[in-house]
């Protein structure tokens, strides 16, 4: 039987305000165990929570960015578990009416375009962190320990619709909200220190059915590498488990990493498992149309109106466009470098920052903003290929040693020093191709007994001859003349 996985995914984005939602405890990260947490924080008796403007105010940017609906009037709910590091034995979060409604987000997987419709954002706190390895009692005993630095911290839960249909649409889909979140500024997209967390709604079922079969809930997945890894475990768990006869049952599950498997957790609650109320602390949350004005005309560029100026005004496909637009770094780096090229070289200056720069910046494990060219100097170096001083291929050469700092990374210099000017004098070339059309006699045969690849060979072999330094142009043009 053929099967087709169903995926929706929970993404809780960190929110990057320097206090909490409901308290002003801090936010900070990497603080002493329960140094920040206050009465609020606590559940105190007599303490009450008030609302964090900047939360809301972040949430109102992401549902602007992803063209959803700002809800003008939403409503903060208690629900209510156990655990033993949520002092109050409920959450503050949102439940019948979110902060956000709705929304898109478009990204690509590979070179395909793909988007996924969002159900919901809202706004809710945090927990705190139950500490169990390494933690001892006050008589020695195995214990656990609780830390409420992080009750309370800000949240923005962002509900996608189950349309995702694979582990890789999932990866790219969280890469594409995680950029984008990073780009507003409300989250700083730290996953290491649990800025932002992803939980997998997996299920399967046979291809062609209508009906979603019954689904597991993998929780607090902090890499994208884990990320797929844990749906396709589970993906295929569930089918295993089906084709055995045996019947999925709705749970949360952890994935571990060191075995990569997925292991059930505890049974998955329904939202009536919750009992939801309203809480009586907190009035509705009123959001008028002047507040949300405000927050638009402050916003930054979006990457989907910068991917759209990018097609539009450079002429870049769709996907270079996508690609320049991940983070802002990448964007502010390519914008400065076709600032600094004549017009019309937006495509050239994408080639670059997507080929050679981002090959040598993954290679050392470094990030765009610690680039040891500048765009300014790449500017030249492109500059150099374009009036055919110079090849590609010596251009790459030259970008290595611009990237080693020699001739302070000045691409003219570097030309110059190493004597890499393009050979473009016709007499010079002619006098190349015709020793090389000498040696070659049957390569020469080949092609005129109608082998293209031939061709190719005797290019290969005249820029072989001149060092690299032969114009290509020049010397195909050459070569077809000499060869009728």
């Amino acid at each position: 039987m053929e099967w087709e996985t169903v995926i929706g995914l929970e993404v809780h984005a960190q929110l990057s305000t320097a206090s909490k939602i409901f308290s002003g405890s801090s936010t900070r990260f990497g603080a002493l165990p329960n140094t920040q947490a206050n009465e609020v924080d606590m559940a105190l008796p007599g303490s009450l929570p008030v609302m964090n403007l900047g939360a809301v105010e972040r949430a109102i940017q992401f549902g602007l960015a992803v063209n959803a609906t700002v809800s003008p009037r939403s409503i903060f709910a208690r629900k209510n578990y156990f655990y033993p590091d949520l002092p109050k034995n409920y959450q503050i979060s949102q439940f019948e009416i979110p902060v956000v409604v709705g929304g898109r987000i478009d990204f690509f997987v590979g070179e395909t375009e793909s988007s996924v419709n969002l159900t919901r954002a809202h706004l809710e706190e945090d927990a705190g962190k139950s500490l169990h390895e390494n933690f001892t009692g006050p008589h020695g005993e195995s214990s656990t320990g609780i830390d409420l630095n992080r009750a309370g911290t800000p949240l923005l839960e962002i509900v996608s619709e189950p349309e995702i249909r694979s582990a890789a649409q999932a990866v790219a889909y969280a890469r594409a909200l995680h950029s984008l979140v990073v780009w507003l500024g409300i989250c700083d997209g730290n996953m290491q220190e649990g800025s932002f967390r992803v939980d997998a709604n997996v299920s399967v079922r046979p291809k062609g059915q209508a009906e979603f079969g019954t689904r597991c809930e993998i929780k607090n997945l902090n890499s994208f590498r884990f990320l797929e890894r844990a749906i396709l475990h589970e993906a295929q768990r569930q089918i295993e488990l089906i084709e055995d006869g045996g019947k999925v049952v709705q749970e949360t599950r952890l994935y571990d990493a060191d075995r990569d498997e997925t292991r059930s957790m505890r049974s998955k609650e329904d939202a009536n498992d919750y009992r939801y109320f309203p809480d009586p602390d907190l009035p509705p949350l009123v959001i008028g149309s002047d507040w949300i004005d405000r927050v638009r005309a402050a916003m930054p560029e979006l990457p989907a109106q910068k991917r759209e100026r990018f097609t539009r005004d450079l002429g870049l496909s769709a996907y270079d466009a996508a690609q320049l637009t991940q983070d802002r770094a990448t964007t502010d780096y390519f914008e400065a470098l076709v600032a600094a090229l004549p017009q019309g070289q937006a495509k050239p200056a994408a080639n670059w920052v997507l080929g050679e720069l981002s090959a040598t910046l993954n290679r050392e494990d470094l990030s765009i903003a610690e680039s040891r060219v500048a765009p300014a100097a790449l500017a030249g170096l492109i500059a150099r290929i374009i009036d055919g001083t110079i090849s590609n291929k010596i251009a790459r050469d030259v970008f290595a040693a611009m990237w080693e700092g020699e001739h302070e990374g000045n691409a003219d210099a570097i030309i110059e020093a190493r004597g890499l000017k393009q050979i473009s004098d016709s007499g010079a070339l002619e006098a190349i191709i015709d020793e090389v059309l000498a040696n070659n006699q049957k390569s020469v045969d080949e092609f005129r007994s109608g082998k293209d690849k031939a061709f190719n060979a005797l290019v290969g072999q005249v820029m072989k001859a001149s060092k690299g330094k032969a114009n290509p142009s020049q010397v195909s043009e050459l070569l077809k003349a000499k060869l009728g």
